[in-house]
């Protein structure tokens, strides 16, 4: 028997829920670098390098968390299709959700994965067994480990994950489940 899942939204739909936390921060990113790009244009009219230095990093920081902003959307993108497919096959295991509890977005990605296979409640039972808050907003590892920067695997699981190509399509699924459900009612006995 087919699981019962919900009415399923478009993959594009999707994204946006899984990054909406993201494009949050890209906004705010966005208005740094213009604000920081206004003073360090006030800093070379002064002619004043110390300023001009210092306005200048604030600009270079902000303006490229621009792009990793948008390379860790692609990648929380990327683990939700994957998640979805395996809390589709498996149901909802703990052994999987652990892979995705790291971060806030990682979190997320389940979270928009769960929510659309109907498996909420285990998603929120899983949460308060980990402890986790909704205010756990720095990833563990930063914590656990101050030179994640210099480490291949913190740069490729965060911005650089790899395509991911679901292998079900859930609204075709969602459909096959309609209409049996249909013709079951309509049976004589």
């Amino acid at each position: 028997m087919k699981k019962c899942i919900p009415k399923q939204t478009s993959l594009l739909y999707s994204y946006f829920k899984v990054s909406i936390w993201l494009y949050i921060a890209l906004l705010l990113f966005i208005a740094e670098s213009v604000l920081y790009k206004i003073q360090l244009n006030r800093a070379q009219e002064l002619d004043n390098d110390i300023y001009t230095l210092f306005w200048l990093g604030c600009f270079l920081f902000s303006f490229t968390h621009i792009f990793l902003v948008l390379l860790d959307s692609w990648s929380r993108f990327q683990n939700y299709k994957r998640l979805k497919d395996q809390l589709f096959m498996y149901g909802f295991q703990a052994k999987i959700a652990n892979n995705y509890k790291v971060s806030k977005c990682q979190r997320r990605a389940l979270k928009v994965a769960c929510y659309e296979l109907n498996l909420q409640y285990e998603y929120h039972r899983y949460l308060n067994l980990c402890h986790i808050k909704w205010y756990h907003f720095i990833p563990y590892f930063m914590v656990e480990d101050p030179l994640f920067l210099f480490k291949k695997h913190f740069w490729s699981r965060t911005f650089l994950e790899k395509p991911y190509v679901p292998k079900f399509d859930y609204k075709e699924i969602y459909i096959e489940i309609l209409s049996f459900q249909n013709n079951k009612e309509k049976l004589p006995w």
